[in-house]
């Protein structure tokens, strides 16, 4: 398989959903940054083309698993996904992670400063993403089910508190970059997650449980940000564009 280094990231994380595996080995933006060109992504991360490009090639395409198979769900059913594995582990891990840091930051926070600085980074992503995640359960998701039920049944779309899906949206796209500069500002003062030397296993855990949530809010930005949502601004559309014709 051959992938075009004038492709966006996005292009290329939604046609081969696999691909997302070598993007975060690689630290290549392929949420939020996803509409950046492969070639420019790989720049940017400092990740050279030709190794990028090679992983790619190589990638068995045969193990995808149903968590990168989501490309062509419904709106309903991504929604669902995205509350059920991705909100469901923030709202377990964010209390784990935060009762860790404490226990480090006491022990190890003379010593290394840059512990409280993660700290008071990751309580502020939580902080963030709570109050996101609310936001789409209770508002925008429930509004995106609707619409789809509507140009399921052929029926009008429903009426909104906002005069186009786009508004929400744009807000949410606006949360996913403050949450990505939070991720990686903890990242930078980790020294991208690498204990000391001599590190007790508390410490070593806690990096782990860091790289590990960003992982999964990667994906989670992902499936939103090129996919969840361009499909339903363009389901919103098609529907503008019926009623246009109607009248």
């Amino acid at each position: 398989m051959t992938f075009d280094k004038n492709q966006t990231v996005r292009e290329i994380a939604i046609n081969n959903p696999a691909s997302v595996r070598v993007f975060e080995n690689f630290g290549i933006d392929y949420c939020c940054g996803g509409k950046h060109p492969l070639d420019e992504a790989c720049a940017r991360a400092n990740a050279p083309i030709d190794l990028v490009t090679k992983a790619l090639a190589e990638l068995d395409l045969s193990g995808i698993s149903p968590e990168e198979a989501l490309s062509n769900s419904s709106l309903a059913e991504l929604a669902t996904h995205i509350v059920g594995r991705h909100h469901r582990y923030v709202r377990d891990e964010s209390p784990k992670i935060e009762l860790l840091l404490q226990k480090v930051v006491d022990r190890h926070g003379e010593a290394h400063p840059e512990l409280g600085a993660i700290q008071d980074t990751f309580v502020a992503l939580a902080q963030e993403l709570f109050a996101h995640m609310m936001k789409e359960e209770r508002i925008l998701f429930p509004f995106l089910e609707a619409m789809e039920a509507a140009a399921k049944a052929g029926q009008p779309a429903p009426v909104g508190c906002f005069p186009s899906i786009e508004f929400p949206i744009a807000r949410m796209l606006a949360d996913h970059e403050d949450a990505g500069a939070l991720l990686a500002r903890m990242r930078e003062l980790s020294g991208n997650y690498r204990a000391p030397d001599g590190s007790c296993p508390s410490y070593r855990g806690l990096y782990q449980a860091l790289e590990e949530f960003e992982r999964d809010l990667h994906h989670h930005v992902h499936l939103e940000n090129n996919i969840l949502f361009p499909r339903a601004v363009e389901m919103e559309r098609s529907f503008k564009e019926a009623a246009n014709v109607s009248h």
